[in-house]
């Protein structure tokens, strides 16, 4: 081949070549923009697709699970934050500093794996918020052995929702101020547990039955599905009304009412002193809600009450007179500070609500001096025989006095009479 012929072929190949590398280009930035244009990487992310994201963030530190996030809680940065939704059981179990941790749901599920849902031990204190759900399915959505507060959030199960646990060792103390609650049983006890332990409803709603013999449940807020089982909690609440058309009862604001807020006491067994809960059965004065408040009669009103009862017992005693008089005593809604000193958290009734009060009278019946009995006969000395009674009517006195003029007429008759007959024989 002559030279200047294998320096053309040379030319054509190296051409060739060249289109064929900017043609491979062309067609790699080509489908680099379509897969950026579309929000995927076909190429160098294919490669990360099956990678595991992280589900939970404390800080600034992502985590690939929620149990992980919790173990690198601190005390200046005790939020979990939920990234996404997952399927984990977890326990409250943060670094040994920490003695508390709030669980942000940020709009994702957390569904349980194999148990229940969240667990919080013994000396351990969980705060949940946000909006999102926590789903127990066949198992509970929270056990509690420590101290739960819950603010916000979707709350299912299956079974027994929430259960809670009062032992030798530890108490668990819960307040639930808002959130909604599904399953055919709402709360429970753990099954070693000895009693409830502490818990709170002050918000919320709540779809599902709340079984009797929880006496440590305190209802103060919240609108329920059903008031099946709910006794003796809503029983004696006046403060429970239907709410429009969905079926809910809500408890309304702390309210304070008597059945009788005026009473007479009056001789015999109602005339006695009056202690505080006395005062309160006799006029059926109750609250809306066993809550962290309590009713107190006025200490000086109660002392002057029972100043005038005292005062009518001795009139009695003495068998004297006594005269009517009433008194009024005031009864106010006063925090309970036993409760809200023994851990149980913050008071969520605001500051009015401790101006709530109500005034019943107490009317002390008057009491008339008795009469003197008879004296009975001294024995052994006979009675007196009465003298009758003489008329002294004026009829009378004239009858006596006619009586007296007609015996002084016969009597001068009578003596004309027998001069006139002496008279005769004088002359004889």
């Amino acid at each position: 081949m002559y030279k200047h012929e294998k320096q053309a072929v040379e030319r054509l190949q190296s051409h060739h070549i060249h289109m064929l590398s900017t043609l491979s280009t062309a067609m790699i930035a080509f489908f680099l923009i379509i897969s950026l244009s579309s929000g995927t990487m076909l190429f160098p992310m294919m490669a990360f697709a099956d990678e595991p994201q992280p589900v939970a963030q404390v800080g600034n530190t992502t985590y690939m699970s929620v149990q992980d996030a919790i173990s690198h809680t601190s005390m200046k940065n005790n939020t979990v934050t939920l990234l996404t939704d997952t399927t984990e059981s977890v326990t409250v179990t943060p670094s040994k500093v920490v003695r508390g941790i709030t669980l942000e749901l940020n709009g994702h599920v957390l569904n349980a794996s194999n148990t229940t849902a969240i667990t919080v031990p013994a000396n351990m204190q969980l705060t949940i918020t946000g909006s999102g759900t926590v789903v127990g399915g066949d198992n509970p959505a929270i056990d509690c052995r420590g101290a739960l507060r819950i603010q916000g959030g979707n709350f299912t199960s299956n079974t027994t929702l929430m259960r809670f646990a009062e032992t030798s060792g530890a108490s668990a103390e819960a307040s639930i101020s808002a959130g909604t609650f599904t399953a055919p049983t709402l709360i429970g006890m753990l099954d070693d547990a000895e009693h409830l332990g502490y818990a709170s409803i002050r918000g919320g709603e709540y779809h599902g039955a709340i079984p009797a013999g929880l006496d440590t449940l305190v209802l103060m807020g919240g609108s329920f599905s059903t008031t099946e089982n709910l006794t003796p909690y809503l029983a004696d609440m006046v403060g429970l009304i239907p709410n429009g058309d969905d079926g809910m009862f809500d408890i309304s604001e702390l309210a304070i009412s008597s059945d009788y807020p005026t009473v007479a006491l009056e001789q015999g067994s109602t005339l006695q002193n009056l202690t505080n809960d006395s005062l309160l059965d006799l006029t059926r004065t109750k609250l809306n809600g066993i809550s962290d408040y309590r009713l107190v009669a006025d200490a000086e009103q109660l002392q002057a009450l029972n100043k005038q009862i005292e005062l009518a017992l001795q009139a009695v005693a003495k068998r004297k007179a006594f005269d009517a008089v009433n008194q009024t005593v005031t009864i106010t809604a006063t925090r309970n500070t036993e409760i809200a000193d023994g851990g149980a958290g913050p008071q969520f009734r605001t500051s009015g609500h401790d101006e709530i009060s109500t005034q019943v009278t107490v009317n002390i019946k008057s009491i008339a001096k008795p009469e003197e009995p008879d004296k009975p006969d001294e024995p052994g000395k006979p009675a007196e025989p009465k003298q009758p009674d003489m008329p002294r009517t004026g009829s009378a006195i004239q009858a006596l006095a006619v009586i007296s003029l007609l015996l002084m007429i016969a009597s001068a008759f009578c003596v004309y009479a027998t001069a006139h007959l002496r008279s005769p024989r004088l002359h004889n």
